[in-house]
């Protein structure tokens, strides 16, 4: 069974750049219509992400930088989200952000591409 991201526009929150281009490269072949990458929260933080994405891959540190109110926002603008982190204090994330799902690093591409699809109430292709 392989998970679906078909025809969604996804964001990514990432700063490491080649992780954050194997990220969008594994978006599209699942199937994602548009995927942008921001290195920065100064990046996006301007910008109705409601109407731009249908779900977020949100790093919990951006240049040292916590995104956790940036993942407050998106949850306030009902945008499904996974966290995806090389951090494992996994508390604050369950205790701030229950049902969340923590894709810890390293991990494998069907992982994300799963806990992502999961986020969107996606089932997997048979």
């Amino acid at each position: 069974m392989r998970a679906s991201l078909d025809g969604l526009r996804i964001l990514i929150l990432e700063d490491e750049f080649l992780i954050a281009m194997d990220i969008e490269q594994l978006c599209r072949d699942y199937g994602a219509l548009n995927v942008v990458i921001a290195r920065d929260l100064t990046e996006i933080e301007q910008q109705d992400v409601a109407v731009q994405f249908d779900v977020a891959i949100v790093d919990l540190m951006l240049s040292g930088v916590s995104t956790l109110q940036f993942a407050s926002r998106l949850r306030e603008a009902g945008i499904p989200f996974v966290f995806a982190s090389g951090y494992s204090d996994t508390n604050e994330i369950k205790k701030s952000f229950p049902g969340v799902r923590l894709v810890t690093k390293p991990y494998s591409g069907d992982d994300l591409v799963e806990a992502v699809a999961a986020a969107c109430r996606r089932t997997p292709l048979r």
